[in-house]
């Protein structure tokens, strides 16, 4: 596909699809453009068979993103209750997509960009990563990332980057401590890293891999018996899909002929 701020790369070897966020000279900050790729990229995803896991990275050595381009008009609508949230766009459980995702931080991560480190299933960092909120900073409401945030890492550490603002930078090792991401590795490895997760997951039945993703992601919007209920339903209808997925994938050893 021919994108203007990201770039789709689909590895059918690896059954991996690679995502970057390609506007390194605004730091990678998304403006409507971005934000309708993305939706349009994570749609591309979920129809391509010969894709099972995803990798979200940044293009870049100084951020993954800076949130949105404040720089540019992303542009509502004239009647308020028809504005639109842009994480909806850039999210891949709004737009129905089970594919585990895997995404790589480098550089900052602030304000806007955390709708995709919410939004990933795996996420790992480099050593030199700073997370931070900077709403309040430049005088806005931290009223939706912290949201999600809240869910990843709890409700006092997002209190705490949500008020601090651009004045605490949360560093790689402790965004591991409080379970922002699950690895700190070294810059020159992130990429790999994160593609080799990616294809390690990818090499799972589909079926499985993808109805865990969205039994655990959907569980958090429901009560505890009615998620558990709910993934008992799961279990029955994907486990007999993704034995059989797994057992086409074997190839039965015979024992060498002695003649």
């Amino acid at each position: 596909m021919d994108y203007q701020t990201i770039l789709l790369d689909l590895d059918h070897d690896a059954r991996v699809a690679t995502i970057t966020l390609d506007r390194p000279e605004v730091l990678n900050a998304f403006n409507r453009t971005m934000c309708q790729e993305m939706r349009d990229a994570w749609h591309t995803v979920k129809a391509d068979e010969g894709v099972n896991a995803v990798v979200l990275r940044a293009a870049g050595e100084r951020a993954f993103s800076a949130g949105l381009d404040v720089r540019s008009r992303y542009g509502q609508p004239d009647i308020v209750w028809n504005h639109e949230d842009p994480g909806e766009l850039l999210s891949p459980k709004w737009q129905k997509m089970w594919k585990p995702v895997v995404c790589a931080v480098q550089g900052i991560c602030t304000a806007g960009a955390l709708y995709f480190v919410n939004e990933a299933d795996v996420v790992i960092c480099s050593q030199g990563a700073t997370f931070f909120d900077s709403h309040v900073s430049a005088g806005l409401v931290s009223a939706l990332e912290p949201i999600g945030l809240m869910r990843r890492i709890g409700l006092g550490d997002t209190l705490r980057m949500a008020l601090m603002g651009n004045d605490e930078r949360v560093s790689a090792q402790t965004a591991l401590r409080i379970g922002l991401v699950t690895e700190v590795v070294d810059e020159t490895h992130l990429w790999s890293r994160a593609h080799e997760i990616a294809a390690t997951i990818a090499a799972k039945p589909p079926t499985a891999t993808q109805g865990t993703v969205k039994a655990i992601w959907e569980s958090l919007d429901k009560p505890y018996r009615a998620a558990m209920d709910q993934g008992l339903i799961y279990t029955r209808l994907g486990n007999p899909i993704a034995k059989t997925e797994l057992a086409q994938r074997e190839i039965p050893k015979r024992a060498p002929r002695i003649r």
